[in-house]
């Protein structure tokens, strides 16, 4: 699970909800304006992973979440607000992709990518900064939630 990356896990949990939303013939949301608010969330969702990735760029750390080891524990930026904005970004880009795109099946698909998330991925990584950096890290994630 952990070989493939979240926006790989996300695309997929799309593309099957779609799918499944087309051969079933799923009516499309009745909510007014789903496509404009779909896309205001979809796009808005990006903010916390981009700004994110820079962090990590400036920093010169890894952005592979699989790497053995991270250079720096970065806490600044939009890891002051969530210890995991880029797959917390990721998951809400995903709900505004359903919204979008107007399937009720779809909406299991930003369900599943934090299901994937929380339980997987986000562990793993716990568990490499927590051996890494030790009591830092401790004292951040007391700070710090692992989501909002």
């Amino acid at each position: 699970m952990l070989t493939l990356s979240p926006p790989i896990w996300a695309m997929t949990y799309l593309a099957l909800a779609a799918g499944a939303s087309w051969a079933l013939g799923w009516p499309e949301m009745a909510l007014p304006h789903h496509e404009l608010v779909g896309m205001v969330i979809f796009f808005a969702g990006w903010i916390a992973p981009v700004w994110a990735f820079r962090m990590f760029r400036v920093a010169g750390t890894e952005l592979d979440p699989v790497s053995e080891s991270n250079r720096v524990l970065v806490t600044t930026g939009p890891f002051r607000l969530s210890r995991n904005p880029m797959y917390l970004g990721l998951t809400v880009a995903t709900f505004g992709m359903a919204l979008w795109a107007g399937w009720w099946p779809m909406l299991a698909a930003p369900i599943a990518l934090f299901v994937t998330a929380n339980w997987a991925h986000v562990p793993y990584e716990e568990a490499k900064m927590r051996r890494q950096f030790g009591a830092e890290f401790d004292t951040y994630a007391s700070r710090v939630r692992r989501w909002i």
